[in-house]
């Protein structure tokens, strides 16, 4: 046994502590035990790091109801110090108030009942708990931020030049308008038949809201009882189940309205979006619907008709039944006689209306379809570009487009075309059935007068009248020599430009080749290239003017070749024709390579009749959204050639005009036009000036069940000497004087 300091160190005593108990020792006794102050002899000390971990433990954490009671309750102390006598005091009321069942000194059923004033009790914290909910609703109610989409979406009204509407599109007829141009015998009837207290009222009516509960809980409906502002509420912010939860967040969204928005802003919104029958939404709508005019022209008398639409167009529209007249006839002699108790229609002006304004037997405001399809489709592209209105506003309505469209040359130009369409079907069925016809007359200024686009928008969706689909042959002529007067020729290549007049002469003859300073002009299958004349007539030498005026083409393709093809090209594009429709730099294109639309040649040859300036085809000339004006880029005349170039021009296309048709107008009559025919007799065209409005008109054949390319007219376009477009020219801008 090794003993201390034998090469082994002193082992610490053991920290157990044993106590050995008497035999005498009983379970019931308490034992006590004195520790020494300098601990126990012999036990270990705890460590200084348990120590410090048993130091670095966070007390446990207070409740939840405890940090409230003690954030809370110092200052609660102040309000519980002056309520407790007032408890104290209600206590023992509140005891004898405690329903004691069965209740003690009566007998039968009377001891089960409440006395009175446990009733009372019950019916004032009924009362309370209804006011403190209805308080927290309110509160908890916020307006929407967004409005029914149906609500805000408007249509778009399109009207003819003179004014009248011309077609509407969108889902909905509504055009918003502002109050101030509301009428206010028209507010004040609408008020008087639903809401005449309108601008005292909190926005509900109370009593009204108690029958309508009492309607839904009783009957199982929901009636009435809704003031103009919950009807805007309605109209606008919710839908129209009628449910006692719709009815109760319209009346809290109707306090916070009638409390944030002005009653003028609520009626104005009210005005404009409520339903009016026949499709419509809004006064300004319902206006010209029953009546034909704007909401700015109804009287009194119409005014309350109209209101008496807002309790059920179907009941009420007095062109869909007897019975409906009759009850018209009561609601609208009731409204009359309210606005007159209500001091907003004197008695002598009540007096005046004794009859019954009968409205219109069908709404004015007609959907469009077949030409006029084709006229809102230029006017709504023009209107967006010129507007900068982008497609989701435009889709979003509200707009009145004002366009340039003649309503009679409009009907005179589908007339012409529409005759000489179903002549043609009778005369040669298989052929016309393949035949296409594209009108348009543009005035001097710009405006686009008239269009015929197709026989139908809806089953045909292009516009035939802006299709850039068949060469102009010798309609583009004048353009040739608009550019040679204006530029000049080159005999040389380098030399000076050389003047040409409506006297210089040229080669008329059939299949004479092109040439240039440095010889014949060869195409890339090495063949020189020449024109051809209609019906291969040569006519020797001849003067421009007499050339244009006979529509000789051998002449302007070297005309052409001369100016310079740029030039050419470049007069064609002032004048009016697109860019894109612009033939080859090549010796073709001055025999009318080039593929313009009936709109744009109408438009070039109206630049010749302005003087020489040109002012771009535009359909709409002002917008308005609303009542308030659009700003609109129209467009400005600017010079395409000289005055006295076009003056030129315009000479020898009235000799054209003259030459060919010789008894078509009185002397006296300024008229200019020519013919235009192509090669592979694929179009035939017909262009003139009458009184500075220009007219185009093309008819060409595609089977577009087969391919886009044109094929030969094989008759379809009538002869030289009864054309098919002549006639539609001259059935469009009669009368010729």
């Amino acid at each position: 046994m090794t003993q201390p300091g034998q090469g082994e160190e002193p082992q610490e005593p053991d920290a157990t502590m044993q106590l050995k108990v008497p035999a005498s020792f009983r379970a019931d006794e308490t034992m006590q035990l004195r520790v020494p102050d300098g601990g126990i002899p012999g036990s270990r000390e705890i460590p200084k790091t348990a120590e410090k971990r048993r130091k670095g433990r966070r007390a446990p954490r207070p409740s939840p109801s405890a940090r409230i009671s003690a954030v809370l309750g110092p200052r609660l102390a102040p309000l519980v110090a002056v309520l407790a006598p007032l408890v104290a005091r209600v206590t023992p009321y509140v005891r004898r108030m405690r329903p004691q069942y069965p209740r003690p000194g009566r007998t039968g059923w009377r001891r089960w009942m409440p006395s009175w004033r446990q009733w009372l009790a019950g019916v004032l914290a009924s009362m309370g708990l209804s006011s403190l909910l209805l308080v927290v609703a309110y509160a908890a109610t916020d307006i929407p931020d967004n409005l029914n989409t149906y609500a805000t979406q408007q249509d778009n009204v399109f009207f003819w030049s003179d004014g009248t509407p011309m077609a509407r599109t969108g889902w909905v007829q509504r055009q918003a308008m502002p109050l101030k141009d509301i009428p206010e015998d028209v507010r004040w009837a609408v008020l008087a038949a639903e809401n005449a207290s309108f601008y005292s009222d909190p926005g509900i009516s109370f009593k009204g809201i108690s029958r309508a509960l009492f309607r839904t809980l009783g009957q199982g409906d929901t009636q009435g009882g809704s003031t103009i502002t919950q009807q805007y509420v309605k109209n606008v912010y919710l839908n129209q189940n009628q449910t006692l939860r719709r009815k109760f967040t319209e009346a809290m969204i109707a306090l916070k309205l009638d409390n944030q928005m002005s009653k003028d802003d609520i009626l104005e919104g009210y005005l404009n979006t409520s339903w009016f029958g026949r499709g419509t939404y809004g006064i300004q709508r319902a206006a010209q619907a029953y009546y034909g005019k704007d909401v700015s022209e109804l009287n009194a008398s119409e005014a309350a008709f109209l209101a008496s639409l807002l309790k059920g167009a179907g009941l009420y529209d007095p062109t869909l039944s007897k019975e409906n007249r009759a009850r018209a006839v009561e609601r609208w002699s009731w409204t009359l006689d309210r606005m007159v108790d209500i001091g907003k229609l004197s008695k002598a002006e009540r007096a005046t209306y004794k009859q019954f304004p009968d409205p219109l037997k069908s709404n004015p405001l007609y959907d469009t379809g077949e030409q006029s399809d084709y006229l809102v489709e230029l006017a709504s592209q023009y209107a967006k570009k010129a507007g900068k209105i982008s497609d989701k506003d435009f889709d979003l309505g509200g707009y009145q487009i004002y366009t340039t469209f003649d309503k009679k040359r409009e009907k005179q130009l589908t007339d012409a075309v529409t005759k000489a369409r179903k002549q043609a079907l009778k005369d040669d069925p298989k052929n016309a059935k393949t035949a296409h016809y594209g009108a348009a007359s543009v005035a001097a200024d710009g405006r686009i007068l008239a269009v015929y686009g197709g026989p139908d928008h809806r089953t045909q969706g292009y516009n035939e009248s802006n299709a850039t689909t068949v060469p102009a042959g010798s309609a583009f002529q004048p353009f040739v020599y608009a550019a040679g007067l204006e530029h000049g020729v080159h005999k040389t290549r380098d030399g000076e430009a050389t003047p040409v007049t409506g006297e210089s002469l040229y080669n008329g003859d059939d299949d004479v080749p092109v040439t240039t300073p440095e010889g014949p002009y060869w195409d890339r299958g090495g063949k020189k290239v020449a024109a051809s004349n209609d019906d291969d007539k040569s006519y020797g030498q001849i003067s421009l003017h007499r050339a244009l005026e006979l529509s000789v083409n051998t002449p302007f393709m070297q005309l052409g070749m001369d100016t310079g093809l740029d030039k050419v090209r470049s007069t064609a594009e002032a004048s009016g024709l697109l860019p894109s429709s612009i033939g080859a730099q090549v010796p073709a294109l001055s025999t009318g390579s080039s593929t313009p639309s009936a709109i744009r040649m109408a438009s070039g040859y109206s630049t010749f009749a302005a003087a020489g300036k040109h002012t771009e085809p535009y359909s709409v000339r002002q917008i308005t959204h609303n009542g308030t004006k659009v700003p609109l880029d129209l467009p400005t005349p600017r010079r395409a050639v000289g005055a006295d170039v076009a003056e030129e021009v315009t000479s020898a296309l009235m000799d054209s005009f003259r030459t060919a048709h010789p008894d078509a107008a009185p002397a006296s009559a300024e008229v200019a036009g020519k013919a235009g025919t192509t090669q592979n007799d694929t179009a035939a065209w017909y262009v003139g000036t009458h009184k500075a409005v220009s007219t185009a008109v093309v008819v060409y054949r595609i089977d577009l069940a087969k391919s886009l390319e044109p094929l030969p007219l094989e008759g379809v376009a009538g002869t030289a000497d009864d054309s098919v477009p002549y006639g539609i020219w001259s059935g469009a801008m009669s009368p010729l004087g």
